[in-house]
């Protein structure tokens, strides 16, 4: 069991054959297989390329990982396959109500998916790791490579700790973890679910503090985003959809009427393969503003947002209004709120819209990478940084991802521009990037 797990031992005594970052192909976020199965199924032959894109510059990430570390990892991912147990657990599970959400057709082709190659060079410092080939199989980069890199960053920086003081790291660690857990528990109200696997320090770590939320907050804790963490602990896998689907789809658009209606076709497609529960709308890829203005009013049926980069609060406001505007009533609806959340901001928007609409908090990298302070002698490199692995052309075209938030905005300039003028940029909000 984790909770018997010294965690400090482990690291003490690191062997690569005893700690693999990535251990299997479900140690992924629960979006993911949701989007592979849509991508597999009207979306084939498309070929798409993510890249590693580190937003906290001033971090030399070559400088501070071993380049032959970084390579043995990504190869282990590529030996790695669904297992039988993993897939019959995946084809017989109910998901958000929901029996056989996979297709069988979809659960044999996991059972001989494989991750595709990568190209891995560095640059001023940074690493270029770029995955290319067929989306269906390129997508499925983005969580593991992020947390390889993380945890390899963390494992570097506490390279040559002694036993005690790495003891007395994670003992903090975990205090400041359940300090957290003690106030959330105040709100029983709260619904918090785990959303930190890109980020996080380690799997080791991060199978902790899932199971220190489960045992700290009980109800309160409805689930985890990693779907292997989910199926060994028992707890509802959660997830919808992410920004790379209105990506791809827009850079695959010929005209501008296509490109308009680009974040609108999305969500139709994702209509054909489920429904209630999963219908979360993402409205913030080329604005959130842009997005409300030009929605269909069938947009407001769904069962609700989750609103990425502005600020939640205002972010949350901005939505109560637009479901208001189309006559539909705000305590029937959801808001997933998870950007960057702690604990200050989780509860300060809890109690901000309590009574008015139903919530819900995805709890990322300030719960499974939130070291500051805890290191005998503070260690830099335990800091988390803002890192992201995004699609960066489709067939060949741009892709580009605009944000509310300017700082979060990913493509070619000139496209990122181009984007700018046709969507506008109304409400966007410039905040310094943490995580």
């Amino acid at each position: 069991m984790a909770a018997k797990t010294d965690i400090a031992r482990r690291v003490y005594n690191h062997a690569w054959k005893l700690d693999p970052i990535v251990r299997s192909l479900l140690d992924t976020d629960f979006y993911k297989l949701l989007m592979l199965q849509m991508i597999w199924k009207l979306h084939p032959d498309v070929r798409a390329t993510f890249s590693l894109i580190n937003r906290t510059t001033r971090v030399r990430l070559a400088d501070d990982i071993d380049e032959q570390e970084l390579r043995d990892q990504l190869d282990h991912v590529r030996e790695l396959r669904f297992t039988k147990k993993e897939l019959i657990w995946l084809a017989g599970n109910t998901f958000y109500g929901k029996k056989q959400i996979f297709e069988p057709d979809f659960i044999a082709f996991l059972g001989n998916f494989r991750m595709p190659d990568y190209e891995l060079s560095v640059k001023d410092g940074q690493y270029e790791l770029c995955f290319e080939g067929r989306w269906m199989e390129t997508t499925m980069w983005e969580i593991p490579a992020l947390a390889i890199i993380n945890e390899l960053r963390s494992r570097a920086a506490m390279k040559g700790l002694g036993q005690f003081t790495l003891d007395v790291l994670y003992a903090r660690a975990k205090a400041k973890m359940w300090s957290k857990v003690e106030r959330l528990r105040q709100y029983p109200g709260l619904r918090i679910s785990d959303f930190g696997t890109r980020r996080r320090h380690s799997f080791l770590w991060h199978r902790w503090c899932v199971e220190a939320l489960k045992e700290g907050i009980g109800p309160a804790f409805t689930g985890t985003s990693n779907v292997l963490l989910a199926m060994d602990t028992d707890l509802e896998a959660v997830g919808t959809n992410a920004h790379e689907l209105p990506m791809v789809k827009a850079a695959l658009a010929e005209t501008d009427e296509a490109l308009g209606q680009a974040p609108y076709k999305v969500l139709q497609d994702w209509t054909q393969l489920y429904g209630g529960n999963l219908l979360i709308v993402l409205p913030d890829a080329f604005g959130t503003a842009a997005f409300l203005r030009n929605a269909p009013d069938w947009v407001a049926d769904w069962t609700g947002f989750r609103p990425d980069s502005a600020p939640p609060i205002e972010g949350g406001e901005r939505i109560i209004d637009w479901w208001k505007a189309h006559g539909r009533d705000p305590r029937e609806k959801l808001l997933i709120f998870s950007d960057g959340l702690d604990v200050d901001t989780i509860i300060e928007t809890y109690k901000h819209f309590e009574g008015q609409v139903r919530m819900s908090f995805g709890w990322g990298t300030n719960l499974t990478n939130d070291f500051q302070g805890c290191a005998p002698n503070e260690l830099v490199g335990l800091d988390a940084i803002s890192i992201v692995c995004k699609v960066v052309e489709a067939n060949g075209r741009p892709a580009v991802k605009l944000s509310d938030n300017p700082r979060k905005a990913t493509g070619d300039l000139a496209e990122v521009e181009r984007y700018k003028r046709f969507f506008g940029t109304e409400d966007f909000h410039e905040l310094q990037l943490k995580v």
